[in-house]
């Protein structure tokens, strides 16, 4: 008989709200330190920051399954892997990978066809909003920090978005470079090309 993990310790937000949004939150045992949403998650017990995690803590919560993100927990993965529990590190790095990485938290959980039903919705809001941007008759020029030092921007899956709204990136070029290192961007050049619309948010620090 197929079973699913109902201990989960979820190392970034995204994944814990992708259980929340399936009805599968009671399976989140651990969530990371800068978790907002849903608020209830919050009053699970914070294992992690972005790069570090505690480990007494995930093993006080006998996980099942832990999911992580990216080359920047790498390190936390390889440990908990050494210590013998089972982990999915997610890279997603553009819009089409962040509805894949809804759909296979789905699949994990027993929930695959939730999972597609939720990425279809997220996805048929993203075709409305390009509809009603394709009225627009100016695209203002966007410059999305994402850090602030070095200064770093580029990432693709904001630059979608802001194509998707109406918008067009500063540095439309940086979008294949899939790590921040890849994409700093000079200050000087950013005032160049005179971003009409400046947004920033910085991941685990507080603008």
């Amino acid at each position: 008989m197929t079973t699913f993990p109902t201990r989960i310790v979820c190392l970034t937000e995204e994944t814990t709200e992708t259980l929340y949004l399936l009805g599968e939150g009671d399976r989140v045992v651990g969530i990371s330190g800068y978790t907002v949403r849903p608020p209830e998650a919050r009053q699970k017990p914070k294992v992690s920051a972005y790069i570090n995690a505690r480990f007494d803590k995930i093993e006080a919560l006998k996980p099942d399954l832990v999911l992580a993100f990216s080359d920047l927990q790498a390190d936390i993965a390889s440990e908990l892997i050494r210590r013998g529990y089972p982990v999915y590190t997610f890279n997603q790095r553009t819009v089409g990978e962040i509805l894949q990485m809804i759909r296979i938290v789905g699949a994990l959980v027993g929930r695959a066809e939730a999972g597609d039903e939720l990425a279809c919705r997220l996805e048929a809001g993203l075709d409305e909003i390009r509809g009603r941007a394709a009225a627009l008759t100016h695209r203002p020029r966007v410059f999305f920090e994402e850090w602030d030092e070095p200064l770093i921007s580029g990432i693709c899956w904001v630059d979608e978005l802001i194509e998707i709204a109406g918008g067009d990136p500063t540095f439309p070029e940086l979008r294949s470079a899939r790590l921040g290192k890849d994409r700093i961007v000079d200050p000087a050049e950013v005032a160049r090309r005179d971003p009409e619309v400046i947004v920033a948010s910085w991941c685990g620090k507080a603008m």
